[in-house]
């Protein structure tokens, strides 16, 4: 066979032999010619072949001729196959202004007739079939912004000499609360827990002395939620940093991470987003407004909008309208909501003195919560009498509890879910649609 060129290549391609390989995703049989769109994944290219139909008066017909058109007219949409002939640079032809007219098929897998989704099948009638709605080129453009997205990240972080760490997805005891969790047997009768974050493994990382610190990594949470934003399994990209003065070293951090990664998103693939999404990738400006949670619940009460929830936190409505007055006011897409109450915040974020609040943050992007940061509270009486208040045994925190008994430095992080980040990044309404395989309560399956 032949080397295999990839439709992108095809352009700086002089006219002669090629080929190509992928999947069939349109035939047009007409009387004297046929059209083939095959795609692979990088683009789409037309084949053409001179149709040759058996003589009405029985007269003899080149056998191979007649063997290519009948192959082409019996394709199913989907079929993979190989594709060899002359490659013909024409600017008339609307699909990147090349062609090529066949001389060979090579079948490598046919597709059954019908395919079981259309353009407007919903959501999860695409998702039980997502290797084929993945076939799509806004999908696969998915898939390419998020490969972008975390190696801009990952160069971030390695260009400044954090380490990356693999923790453990199976814990002997809860991350965080008791809320959440999925038990799995584990042997001799014992019970693990699939980890809901990474937090409790970052922080041992400053205490061992590693200073800073990035992962990239799936959490689960057992969370019976149906919105748009929640999954049971998900990817969360995480960093921890020791020898901060404050939550705010932490959201610095973070406001660059996310304008590098952005920057990195428009400049590789920002006109296709806007080709493919009607998106423009806008690099936010540095730095990202702070609004503290008091002035941010008055100013959507100010909006007209009476927030339900009693434990002064903002509800999704409140995020919203706090974005709209953002973008309104600063013309922008991020803001973080600081100064949280410690009744809502976790047992380990670390509180000022002087206001009793926590050091901590929301990231909001878009209207929706991506992020919460905070300054982790390292020393260990305080986290004993914290974790008491949050009606938590210390005894069952013991193992975490150690790392802050012999030494540990200032230090904080945060934790950003990935799929959140994608769908508000290509303006989509789930994150099903930017998940390449989604979990959640009802769906373990494909």
């Amino acid at each position: 066979m032949s080397e295999r060129t990839l439709v992108e290549k095809l352009q700086s391609r002089e006219d002669g032999p090629v080929t190509i390989s992928g999947w069939v995703e349109t035939v047009r049989d007409q009387k004297k010619v046929q059209f083939v769109i095959l795609r692979d994944e990088t683009g789409a290219v037309q084949l053409v072949n001179p149709a040759t139909r058996p003589a009405e008066d029985g007269s003899e017909q080149d056998a191979a001729a007649l063997a290519l058109t009948d192959l082409i007219s019996n394709l199913s949409t989907g079929t993979f196959l190989t594709a060899t002939g002359e490659l013909k640079h024409d600017e008339r032809v609307k699909l990147g202004g090349v062609e090529i007219k066949l001389a060979a098929l090579d079948i490598a897998a046919a597709a059954l007739p019908e395919t079981p989704i259309a353009a407007d099948s919903g959501l999860d009638k695409r998702m039980d079939w997502r290797f084929i709605d993945l076939r799509q080129r806004r999908n696969n453009l998915v898939f390419r912004v998020q490969t972008t997205l975390e190696h801009a990240m990952r160069s971030y972080w390695v260009e400044r000499d954090y380490i990356e760490v693999h923790s453990p997805k199976l814990m002997a005891s809860p991350s965080e609360s008791n809320a959440e969790l999925f038990e799995v047997p584990y042997f001799e009768d014992k019970t693990a827990y699939l980890a809901q974050s990474p937090q409790f493994f970052k922080q041992m990382a400053q205490v061992a002395g590693f200073g800073k610190i990035f992962e990239i990594a799936p959490a689960f949470r057992a969370d019976p939620s149906f919105t748009s934003r929640h999954a049971t399994e998900f990817t969360s990209i995480d960093a921890e940093i020791s020898w901060i003065d404050s939550h705010e070293d932490v959201a610095k951090m973070q406001e660059e991470l996310l304008q590098t990664a952005i920057r990195a998103v428009a400049d590789k693939h920002g006109d296709e987003i806007k080709a493919l999404f009607d998106i423009d990738v806008v690099v936010p400006e540095l730095p990202f407004p702070r609004i503290p949670l008091a002035e941010a619940r008055e100013i959507v009460a100010a909006r007209g909008y009476e927030i339900p929830r009693t434990d002064g936190d903002l509800d999704p409505e409140g995020e919203r309208q706090i974005a709209a007055h953002v973008q309104e006011t600063y013309g922008h897409q991020f803001v973080f909501i600081t100064d949280y109450h410690p009744a809502i915040r976790a047992f380990y974020h670390m509180r000022d003195e002087e206001t009793g609040l926590t050091k901590s943050y929301d990231l909001l992007m878009g209207g929706v919560e991506i992020t919460t940061g905070a300054q982790r509270e390292h020393r260990v009486d305080v986290l004993i009498e914290q974790a008491k208040e949050k009606g938590l045994d210390p005894e069952h925190l013991d193992f975490y509890l150690d790392f802050f008994r012999f030494g540990a430095p200032p230090h904080g992080g945060f934790g950003m879910g990935l799929a959140r980040v994608l769908m508000l990044l290509l303006g989509q309404e789930s994150i099903r649609e930017v998940t390449y395989l989604f979990r959640g309560p009802t769906r373990l399956a494909p």
